[in-house]
């Protein structure tokens, strides 16, 4: 038997200020050093104001209540800007501690390609209902390798193909190509997606988010469905 499936196996806001002055900018995209030099000028000028205004005309309370809140609330979102991104670098950080135990695991990602190995290549997938199905397997230039009928049962299963073609020949390891066509009992197509099955080879920490390579497959985290004791 070439293939076989296997039935129940359930494998605060930024604010950005631009400068047409000064081409400094931070990795939030905010010009700090001229938010902070106006800030300081302003403090400056308020001084100033208050020392040389009219003692008969002094400046409206309220105007100088404005001023004084709009400018702590520009230091405040500064100080916010680099609390964030501090924030940003732990973030990171733990990104790439977590990417780093997937490494050598053996995990389940959405997708129809898979790698054939030790010959043997595993597919899973969920068919919503009861099901006949047309299982084509092709390898990387189109060429169909592989294909049957199966009695598909609701919920996850498993297929798991031995690399062997329809005639009993065995195909090299490589990347292969699964395809499900379904349909139910009253002859109504079933959609039914995939998803491939492989060991985590690498981490690409470079990357933001890191990227795992599966059987020269790229990856996120995110995109990790189950992990698979081996």
């Amino acid at each position: 038997m070439a293939a076989s499936i296997v039935p129940g196996i359930n494998p605060a806001a930024t604010a950005t200020i631009s400068s047409a002055t000064s081409p400094t900018a931070s990795a939030l995209g905010v010009d700090q050093q001229t938010i902070a030099g106006n800030f300081q000028t302003f403090l400056t000028l308020l001084t100033t104001q208050l020392q040389n205004q009219n003692p008969l005309d002094p400046l409206d309370t309220n105007q100088f209540t404005q001023q004084l809140v709009s400018f702590a609330q520009v230091e405040q979102q500064l100080r916010e800007n680099d609390q964030l991104a501090t924030l940003v670098s732990l973030q990171q950080t733990a990104q790439s501690t977590a990417a780093l135990n997937f490494v050598g695991q053996t995990v389940v990602v959405d997708g129809a390609t898979a790698q054939l190995a030790n010959n043997q290549a595993t597919w899973t997938f969920t068919s919503p209902k009861p099901a006949t199905a047309t299982i084509t397997i092709q390898d990387a230039s189109g060429q169909t390798a592989y294909t049957g009928s199966y009695t598909l049962q609701a919920g996850p299963q498993s297929f798991v193909w031995d690399g062997k073609g329809n005639d009993g020949t065995q195909w090299p390891p490589g990347a292969y190509k699964m395809s499900i066509t379904s349909k139910d009992a009253g002859g109504q197509a079933v959609a039914i997606s995939t998803e491939v099955q492989g060991v985590v080879d690498s981490v690409d920490l470079t990357q933001n988010p890191p990227v795992l390579s599966i059987g020269g497959q790229n990856f996120t985290i995110n995109q990790i469905k189950r992990i698979v004791r081996s």
